[in-house]
């Protein structure tokens, strides 16, 4: 059945109108994944099972196929509002029910699941759900949206559909139901998310956590570039040791897992309640020379204040004298700056009270982009501008950095290129993906992060002075540090 689900996932997804499919974020679960999933529940004889935006019924047909091998009967609801692939979903739900000879039931809702689930949450009875598997679609969810304001109302704060699709899922189920669901890994950290991890960490337990080391191959057909996770959580049981297991890509073929205990999970006392996953057994904890918060140093980490579009009318493509540089990250190549640069983003904006309140003076700054790209190895990329490296008074970062400063002024020199060569070293970086995996970084992720001494910081800026900027080096220059 895998192989006949995965060319109805094919063919269906050729039949989506592009538009349409970006408006709904969709993304079809390949048979391996789950199947995967579907192993990953308790069978007990009797399921309801709960599918939302099913798709194709590619996660439920893997349920049901489980199911039946474990002598369970499945009573399932799936929500799928596309007509398109609800018609596939039909065809795939059907014929599962007339293989189970009585033991299936299934049916398809094509209405809009958060407005049915808020309803059934305020108004419906104790018909809970036993079973819920999920690949929720991935789109933001605007301020003032009717889906936010539907979401408000049984008490859900989120950002986008698919911690919505979650959210609403742990609320419907019963005590000591299970939900598994592929999602993007970035919930587990930043503040946006924070009110969604203290639902799931205050209502459920996490079972098992599930990474892809390549980011790009659990949904490769539809060419997705997101780190995802597969979630097992079990709503009322008291939190144990977490399962993290990992596997290159969808096949499974090199699938580890080890079990980890909850406080390495998420910290006791982080009020972020950051979700910190271990991607390798050796490195759980930060490099020894990590034991100073941003404050203690007496520095500070802010997202770049120049949100370009607000200041649209003062672009220049040229600098001049009447004109202040803006920085991007594409101004920097292989470490190096290249300012100005021909982009379809300007270099400039002209210097007016209104743009004067959105810029720093120049001095020692370090930054941090604020998206990695595919090519790039490392989550953390890091650069240090120096004083003298644009000429200029004043300075505008654009929205896509993260700027360590002082006060909203630079830093001397040696704190500078210290701090650059920590944040750019493997040591770090490994760490730093244990509780991040999204390719965003955030500054509420760098504040979280612990930092050698402002004394450590000038050494290793002295000692990287003058050396080759690359990754054996970093790394070598960071172990002498620590090393007695």
């Amino acid at each position: 059945m895998s192989l006949v689900i995965d060319q109805v996932r094919r063919e269906a997804s050729k039949l989506l109108d592009s538009q349409r499919r970006s408006e709904l974020g969709q993304y079809m679960t390949p048979s391996p994944i789950a199947e995967f999933m579907a192993s990953l529940f308790s069978y007990h004889g009797k399921a309801k099972l709960l599918d939302a935006g099913a798709g194709v019924g590619s996660l439920t047909s893997a349920f049901f196929s489980q199911a039946l091998r474990e002598e369970t009967s499945v009573d399932a609801e799936t929500w799928e509002i596309d007509s398109t692939l609800s018609s596939y979903l039909k065809n795939t739900l059907d014929e599962y029910v007339q293989l189970g000879q009585g033991r299936i039931k299934a049916c398809i809702h094509t209405s809009d699941f958060i407005e049915d689930a808020t309803f059934s949450i305020q108004f419906g009875g104790d018909n809970r759900y036993t079973h819920a598997i999920l690949n929720p679609p991935y789109k933001k969810i605007s301020t003032n949206s009717k889906h936010r304001k539907l979401l408000r109302m049984v008490g859900i704060e989120t950002v986008n559909l698919y911690t919505a699709f979650v959210a609403l899922t742990v609320l419907l189920m019963a005590k000591g139901g299970e939900i598994v669901a592929i999602i993007p890994r970035s919930f587990c950290n930043g503040s946006y998310y924070r009110p969604f991890r203290n639902l799931i960490l205050q209502t459920c337990s996490i079972r098992q956590l599930h990474l892809f080391d390549s980011r790009n191959k659990a949904f490769q057909d539809d060419g997705v570039l997101q780190e995802n996770v597969i979630l097992h959580l079990v709503k009322g049981e008291p939190q144990g040791s977490v399962i993290v297991s990992t596997s290159f890509d969808a096949k499974f073929s090199d699938y580890q897992q080890i079990m980890f205990d909850a406080a390495v999970i998420v910290k006791p006392n982080d009020i972020e309640k950051f979700i910190h996953i271990p991607t390798a057994i050796e490195q759980t904890s930060a490099p020894t020379l990590c034991t100073h918060t941003l404050r203690d140093i007496e520095l500070e980490v802010c997202t770049g204040p120049v949100v370009d579009f607000r200041l649209k009318e003062y672009w220049r493509n040229e600098p001049d004298d009447n004109t202040v540089p803006l920085l991007y990250p594409h101004h920097f190549s292989n470490g190096i700056l290249c300012w100005p640069k021909l982009h379809k983003k300007p270099n400039a904006l002209q210097l007016t009270p209104d743009v004067r309140k959105w810029l720093m003076p120049r001095g020692h700054y370090v930054l941090v982009k604020r998206f990695s790209t595919k090519e790039e190895r490392r989550r953390l990329v890091a650069y240090h501008l120096t004083d003298d490296a644009l000429g200029a008074a004043y300075i505008g970062f654009e929205n896509h950095w993260n700027v360590f400063h002082i006060g909203k002024h630079g830093m001397d020199e040696n704190t500078a290129r210290g701090l650059t060569t920590f944040l750019n070293s493997t040591a770090l970086d490994e760490y730093f993906r244990v509780f991040s995996g999204h390719t965003q970084v955030n500054a509420t992720d760098l504040r979280n992060v612990r930092y050698p001494s402002r004394k450590k910081l000038c050494e290793l800026g002295q000692r990287a002075k003058n050396q080759p900027k690359d990754q054996a080096t970093i790394d070598r220059l960071l172990e002498e540090l620590e090393t007695p």
